[in-house]
């Protein structure tokens, strides 16, 4: 067994060496670096090699010119070149004096690379690039959705990937497209890492559909039925949100092989139903207003996310109804009495108060009748009142209650 000892180099040794280093890497690749020093014009590199690594300045200067690093910082950069035991990376191929001569290389490894967006032209923009080398960006590469209004780009700096370069550089088409595209995924990868179906999270609203409106969560878009917009039935969801609103959601569903996401803006919201014994007492009378009509009865709406049936058999006064428009109509507003609460199924019994009044006079008038019957057989010789006064008394005693 050889002695590590001896003078010999060592298998790790010889991995560190400067030779084997940069053999092992290709133009195009990217590493992690960490910076070392920056001086007037250079970033100095710690790439894991004897040598050092260096970029352009320019490349990580702020616009007033201030250097957006610090040694110790760790950067992901791409290696271009190498000469005279010094390595040349970039973190994108840019305006500075180098660019020129690596925009190929730019292509071949996929490199990002900085242009200025200097006009429309026929089917898309005209780039420049390297300072004064013309190229040209489609509409269908500039976003990741077309936009309505080119206008937006002009005059701005942005990052590409070549898609196409011949004719010596005199042909070059770019991509913007390409490099949202990566960073969409590389989002997606962390997302995946800590969402989970059930929490709270922010979007944005992008667009709105009859049937929901979709939510921009972190670059993953996924729909809010609209079921789930409110507590309350929706009807025009261009009432309830607008594109661009940012909402808080909860995660309903995350089917990630299939890149289909649902949310739920209702479950954001407070549950209506949780105090619904105390702001809707049974026995209580409230104003509500018909919403909906079914064969089996009403549906009454009193607060945001509150509805509850009235029953077809307490619509008709004691008479037999086919309908319940035979009584009511969508629309109309309602005195309703709560006759029953089912707060785990979020249901309201409810009666109309004007047909409970009626039920509660006919019960009256039968009890008085029966009161009546039964002094007849046993005090028939001693006034007892009228029936009109006997109706009163139990009226009375019925409202102290």
């Amino acid at each position: 067994m050889p002695d590590n000892t001896s003078g010999h180099e060592s298998f790790a040794d010889l991995f560190k060496d400067d030779s084997l280093s940069q053999k092992q890497l290709s133009p195009g690749q990217k590493i992690k670096a960490t910076v070392v020093s920056v001086s007037q014009d250079t970033i100095f590199l710690d790439v894991g090699a004897k040598s050092e690594g260096y970029l352009d300045r320019k490349e990580l200067e702020d616009e007033t010119g201030d250097v957006t690093v610090k040694p110790g910082e760790s950067l992901e950069v791409y290696f271009l070149s190498s000469a005279q035991n010094e390595m040349l990376f970039t973190s994108k191929i840019g305006g500075g004096s180098t660019s020129r001569a690596h925009l190929e290389e730019a292509f071949r490894s996929s490199i990002p690379l900085e242009g200025f967006v200097s006009k429309e032209i026929k089917g898309g923009f005209e780039i420049t690039v390297a300072g004064n080398i013309r190229s040209f960006c489609p509409y269908s590469q500039m976003d990741l959705k077309r936009t309505n209004d080119p206008e937006e780009y002009i005059g701005r700096h942005l990052l590409f990937k070549i898609t196409q370069f011949s004719e010596s550089g005199r042909n070059i088409v770019l991509s913007r497209r390409i490099i949202l595209e990566e960073e969409r995924e590389q989002k997606r990868e962390e997302l995946k890492k800590h969402l989970q179906e059930g929490m709270t999270v922010r979007g944005k609203i992008t667009s709105i559909k009859d049937f929901g409106a979709f939510v921009d969560v972190d670059g993953i878009e996924g729909l809010i039925p609209i079921s789930e917009i409110g507590w309350s039935r929706t009807e025009n969801i261009s009432d309830v949100l607008k594109e661009g609103q940012d909402v808080e959601v909860v995660i309903l569903k995350l089917d990630w092989e299939n890149n289909r996401f649902s949310f739920s803006l209702k479950q954001a919201l407070p549950d209506p139903w949780q105090d619904i014994v105390q702001r809707f007492p049974a026995g209580s009378s409230h104003p509500g207003t018909v919403v909906r009509l079914t064969k089996f009865g009403a549906f009454v709406n009193l607060a945001a996310g509150i509805d509850g049936l009235i029953h077809i058999s307490k619509l008709g006064g004691g008479k037999r109804i086919n309908h319940p428009k035979e009584v009511v109509e969508e629309g109309q507003a309602v005195e309703v009495k709560i006759e029953g609460i089912d707060q785990e199924n979020k249901r309201l019994s409810l009666a109309l108060v004007a047909e409970s009044a009626d039920e509660d006079a006919a019960d009256v008038e039968k009890e008085a009748r029966q009161y009546m019957q039964q002094q007849d057989k046993h005090e028939k010789n001693e006034p007892f009142g009228t029936l009109g006064e006997i109706l009163r008394a139990k009226l009375n005693e019925k409202e102290k209650k």
